[in-house]
């Protein structure tokens, strides 16, 4: 993501968590970032074809016109952190893993911009939309399994884990909305929010491995190491 005070000079510096880089070099990866730099745009293509597979991390919000631009205004004002050059360099960044065929996993903010950049819905504001919700912002237990989630059969969220249902950490006030034509739900919550999307299984016949995961995997490798699963599996589709 981009920082708008950097901690060198105080401008505009690309940062990450490093809990995403530790996770891909656990699971036996070399993590190399990609800053947002949309004007340039054989960039994308050239960082795409240099790589195995791209990730997408999580962020800020995306731009509400880019799903929804009828918005009601009290729910567009939900939308914080709004990067445009970060929006639109992630599409970028998307259109070129598929063409490619490269693996892609998407973590938190990740799925939301794929489904979206693949022509489906956002959910703005959690509360606001789905007031019988339970409360997925629980950024001060991000390393905490604190729902639980049904697995789709047949889906690679089932082959991860192994089992039909698991816990999971939660971070999040905006969630996918209505799927893309060629995703599908595998993972939700019993009040119906979407905790992981994949490739409809026809899509997913004869195309690479594609996981977006809403929760944060990365933050439970070491108290729950059944989560790094989902790193050594895309790494390995890799």
């Amino acid at each position: 993501m981009t920082e708008h005070k950097g901690a060198e000079f105080r401008d505009r510096s690309t940062s990450l968590s490093f809990w995403y880089t530790r996770a891909l070099a656990r699971a036996g990866a070399v993590p190399l970032l990609a800053p947002n730099l949309p004007e340039h745009k054989h960039l994308a293509r050239d960082m795409v074809a240099r790589a195995d597979g791209v990730m997408l991390t999580g962020g800020d919000d995306l731009q509400t016109d880019l799903y929804d631009p009828d918005l009601p205004r009290h729910i567009k004002a939900k939308a914080g952190g709004v990067d445009a050059e970060r929006d639109l360099f992630e599409f970028q960044l998307i259109e070129q893993a598929l063409q490619q065929r490269k693996p892609m996993l998407a973590i938190c903010r990740g799925p939301q911009v794929l489904n979206v950049s693949l022509g489906g819905g956002l959910v703005t504001d959690i509360s606001t939309e789905r007031p019988q919700a339970m409360n997925h912002a629980r950024k001060g237990e991000a390393h905490k399994l604190v729902h639980a989630v049904d697995l789709a059969t047949n889906s690679l969220m089932r082959k991860i884990f192994r089992r039909a249902s698991i816990r999971i950490n939660s971070a999040h006030h905006q969630a996918v909305g209505e799927l893309a034509p060629m995703l599908r739900a595998t993972a939700q919550t019993k009040d119906g929010i979407i905790e992981a999307i994949e490739l409809t299984e026809a899509e997913a016949k004869n195309a690479p491995f594609l996981l977006g995961i809403q929760f944060h995997p990365e933050r439970l490798i070491d108290t729950h190491p059944e989560f790094l699963r989902v790193f050594k599996s895309f790494v390995k589709a890799c």
